[in-house]
């Protein structure tokens, strides 16, 4: 394009001087066009293409072995509001709460993984498991992350794994990491009432919400650019509301000993003296109907009994049961729970989950 000729130029009128005139002024403004053009290439401080790409950061199948719990807090004040403008989480949440069934899936082990490439900058163990609101939040004063790994992954960015299992950390400071490569187990460590991997995210020390990014053009959902990468994404989509287990007992129910991994009998002997059905959710909202249903052989209805959520809460129990008064059929039974719910803009949704007992 420099050396282009049209008619204009030789038609000026003065020659040789003039043509270089004009061609001078033409360089100038082509150069001046590509400084402009290298300027807006220039990487600003934060572009979506500097962040990394998440994975999950334990291993588990969500919905199936684990399960989104809580959100990153984006209420400035004291209320809770997560990114599509829900209240899954609490006041001043940092990260994203993924939890494992209970603590006997603790025991066994569950692997937290790096959740994208980087270098361990920090680290912390030697914190006891267990469930804060039984032992009080003194008891983990200043460190309330639990026994922790901070990965560096360049940029002023840093991802955080909170509440590993005591004694589990497989990294030291300094090491490289892989996307997926192990970092520990999950655990119940620091501020923690259940087993669950806290995934926090930062940007020179400010958090970021992976479901939203570091911009968001609208107040409710998520960003133009998330972190998560689309595999992780596609698996974390939807409500955290969940019927996450359920089982049966022969007694009645402690919930402290079912979140231990008791109460899921898959058989029982005719001279049980009582059959319980039970159910654990997560987020459920006020106004819910939860119906649980127990039957014996050839469908026979045992119990049937509706709930009314009067409250909405981050995880919810209830259980069914009928003492023996003759031994019990031998066969099988069924144990069935269904949450109804009616959305927003009158749109049903329904959970359900059902387990199956052996009477011998």
């Amino acid at each position: 394009m420099f050396c282009e000729k049209g008619p204009s130029v030789y038609h000026a009128g003065k020659g040789k001087d003039r043509v270089n005139l004009l061609e001078k002024r033409r360089i100038l403004v082509v150069l001046a066009v590509l400084s402009a053009l290298w300027l807006m290439r220039v990487p600003a401080p934060v572009r979506a293409a500097d962040q990394p790409s998440l994975g999950l950061p334990l291993i588990c199948e969500p919905g199936r072995t684990c399960w989104l719990v809580n959100h990153v807090d984006h209420d400035p004040g004291p209320g809770m509001r997560d990114y599509a403008c829900g209240a899954h989480g609490y006041n001043g949440h940092t990260g994203v709460d993924i939890a494992i069934r209970d603590y006997s899936k603790m025991e066994n082990g569950v692997g937290v993984i790096a959740a994208a490439p980087g270098t361990v900058l920090r680290l912390r163990d030697g914190v006891l498991d267990g469930d804060v609101s039984l032992v009080g939040r003194d008891a983990v004063a200043g460190r309330g992350c639990g026994n922790s790994v901070v990965v560096g992954h360049g940029g002023g960015w840093e991802t955080v794994y909170c509440h590993l299992r005591r004694g589990s950390l497989t990294v030291r400071p300094g090491q490289r990491v892989e996307k997926g490569d192990k970092l520990g187990l999950v655990g119940s460590s620091g501020l923690a009432e259940f087993p669950h991997i806290h995934l926090g995210v930062r940007l020179n020390g400010k958090i970021v919400d992976p479901f939203v990014g570091v911009k968001r053009t609208a107040d409710c959902g998520p960003g133009p650019a998330p972190l998560w990468d689309a595999q992780a994404s596609g698996k974390l989509k939807g409500t955290p509301t969940a019927l996450y287990d359920a089982g049966f007992a022969p007694v009645e129910i402690n919930p402290l000993a079912l979140r231990r991994g008791f109460y899921r009998e898959t058989k029982l002997p005719a001279k049980a003296p009582l059959l319980a059905f039970w159910v654990d959710a997560f987020w459920v909202e006020k106004d819910d109907r939860l119906t649980l249903t127990f039957t014996g052989p050839g469908d026979r209805k045992l119990v049937r009994k509706t709930f009314i959520l009067d409250k909405t809460q981050a995880r919810h129990m209830r259980f069914i049961g009928k003492r023996k008064t003759v031994d019990w059929h031998p066969g099988a039974y069924r144990g069935v729970a269904v949450l109804e719910r009616t959305a927003k803009g009158g749109r049903k949704e329904t959970f359900r989950i059902e387990r199956m007992l052996e009477i011998e």
